[in-house]
């Protein structure tokens, strides 16, 4: 039970600075098309009645009043209430009244068997959460101005983006209290469901990776131009994610970790590695017979080295290295007795990995191996995917409640639902479009595409993509008309979520902690650049619209 994918640490000041360029950008254009539609409606009034405006925004986010926010979130709440939001508690039952006749028994495998109900219960509430969501917040302030309740409201002492936000915390008030009741069936479900013989595998594990590199079957870690190498041998699989090393040479792949401090190891001092490796044979064998795998453990800073006892790679399967229960002494390749402490002294270390079987290939990729850090309770990373779940679905409301505020119930629905299927299924198209690369076959090596005017010019002209440009003064103007293209291309792609992101089921159902720095921090984040404009956008919306027109 390997991650598929390579999780990297988030940049929160990099994410900022992303942030903030974008904001700037989308306001600097939002503002003079405003000022110049202005001029065009109204002439030399147009820019005055925009500043005032504008002034007037300001004045009233200075003068937020809490308490009035609190009470239209309460009142929005006993609304949502009222029009049976809670009915959605009918189909999450039907839903876990049958799904124990589809998933019991499906298969022997005790991880396999809690990955199809964890993912089974996260990705139901996912799916239940957003449609009420969507509705709710969607049809809200539209019903309201078509009943003309809202009328009501906006002759008491009431700012508008006060509506705004208490419509917003109503929803979410909701959504959490849905969100929070199906969570916890659902987890009690899981212990039920599951057999005693299951439930040690509902865990959540701790890892600390490290960097990959490769030494080749002639013991180089260099290629021909002086580069480390990242790749290690490739045996003609189309999408290479891991890269394998010969059997009996001196080909290696080389973890480098850090911050493997021994007070934060299980038990203050004991190292466990846990591994899941591909093996790819060129003859049978005795199939039954497993390949053979060596750690050796080495501390460049100490000119330490010391080989463990070689174990049997289990497929398909999770490979737990108690170095202390496998190793009762180390030594080095002098003989010499090694303490654990002494390895990692300086909180590094690397792990170089053989395979030990000759004409053999052991394959391993990045998040094959890692230091285990003591389990935490399942509890903390089921939690943590439902809070993830509760955050997208805070995205949702803030999305809908801005889109009535200048469009009607069904359409509304429409381009809040339209923002969520390009976040969810599309984002990595759009990335595709903006960057001009194109994952090939290896998901670490990327292909560097071309702008639409180079493009057209190639396919034109019968010129592969892997040939340069000349640099000459045509080719420099299709290069500058391709960078505005792609710049407009970046600014579209950063106005849709990434929606994927909340999806964290894949760290929990595989027994893995939800990391905060790979996951929870730049989710937040993201809630917090997305939601913060789209309430200004709802404010003002709101504030320009005309209540009398329904």
């Amino acid at each position: 039970m390997s991650l598929s994918f390579d999780p990297v640490a988030f940049n929160l000041a990099e994410g900022l600075k992303h942030w903030g360029t974008v904001m700037l950008v989308v306001a600097i254009v939002a503002f003079f098309t405003a000022l110049v539609t202005s001029l065009l409606a109204s002439g030399l009034a147009g820019p005055w009645q925009l500043f005032v405006h504008l002034g007037g925004g300001f004045q009233d986010l200075a003068g937020t009043s809490l308490r009035r926010c609190l009470a239209l979130s309460q009142l929005t709440f006993r609304e949502a209430l009222r029009r049976k939001t809670l009915w959605v508690f009918a189909v999450f039952a039907v839903l876990f009244l049958f799904a124990g006749w589809f998933l019991s028994d499906v298969t022997a495998d005790a991880d396999l068997q809690v990955k199809n109900y964890v993912s089974f219960v996260l990705r139901t509430i996912s799916w239940l959460i957003l449609p009420v969501a969507l509705l709710l917040s969607c049809w809200g302030l539209p019903e309201d101005i078509k009943a003309r309740s809202l009328h009501t409201v906006v002759t008491k002492p009431v700012r508008r983006h006060e509506i705004v936000i208490g419509r917003v915390l109503g929803f979410a008030a909701i959504g959490g209290l849905v969100l929070g009741i199906m969570s916890a069936v659902g987890y009690v479900w899981i212990n039920r469901q599951l057999p005693e013989s299951m439930r040690s595998q509902l865990t959540a594990r701790v890892p600390v990776y490290g960097d990959i590199r490769f030494v080749d079957n002639e013991g180089q870690d260099k290629d021909a131009q002086g580069n480390i190498l990242i790749e290690g041998i490739n045996t003609g699989d189309e999408n290479m994610f891991r890269s394998f090393v010969e059997g009996n040479t001196k080909s290696r792949a080389i973890w480098e970790f850090s911050n493997v401090d021994p007070a934060r190891l299980e038990g203050g001092g004991r190292l466990v590695l846990e591994s899941s490796f591909q093996a790819f044979r060129t003859y049978k064998g005795n199939i039954e017979k497993q390949l053979l795998c060596q750690f050796t453990l080495v501390n460049s800073t100490k000119k330490l080295k010391v080989p463990l006892k070689a174990f049997e790679v289990r497929e398909f399967r999770r490979n737990v290295y108690d170095v202390a229960a496998e190793n009762p002494s180390l030594q080095d390749t002098d003989g010499k007795t090694v303490e654990l402490a002494e390895l990692l002294a300086g909180g590094k270390l690397q792990v170089e990995t053989a395979c030990l079987s000759s004409a053999q290939f052991l394959g391993m990729a990045r998040p094959d191996l890692f230091v285990r850090l003591p389990d935490r309770p399942f509890a903390v990373g089921y939690f943590k995917s439902i809070a993830n779940i509760g955050l997208m679905m805070l995205m949702v409301v803030v999305l809908g409640v801005m889109s009535g505020c200048f469009l009607k119930g069904p359409v509304a629905t429409m381009l809040t639902l339209f923002i969520v299927i390009v976040g969810r299924m599309a984002h990595g198209f759009l990335d595709t479009l903006v960057t001009g690369k194109v994952q090939y076959h290896n998901p670490h090596v990327q292909f560097q595409g071309a702008g639409p005017i180079d493009a057209l010019y190639r396919i034109l002209t019968h010129m592969t993509p892997g040939v340069a440009l000349e640099d000459k003064p045509l080719f420099r103007v299709i290069n500058w008309l391709d960078n505005q293209a792609l710049t407009v291309l970046w600014a579209i792609r950063s106005m849709f979520p990434d929606f994927t992101a909340y999806d964290t089921t894949e760290y929990t159902a595989n027994a893995f902690d939800v990391p905060w720095a790979e996951a929870m921090l730049p989710n937040l984040a993201m809630a917090a650049g997305y939601c913060l404009p789209w309430i200004i956008v709802g404010y003002f919306s709101l504030r320009l619209r005309e209540l009398e027109s329904k």
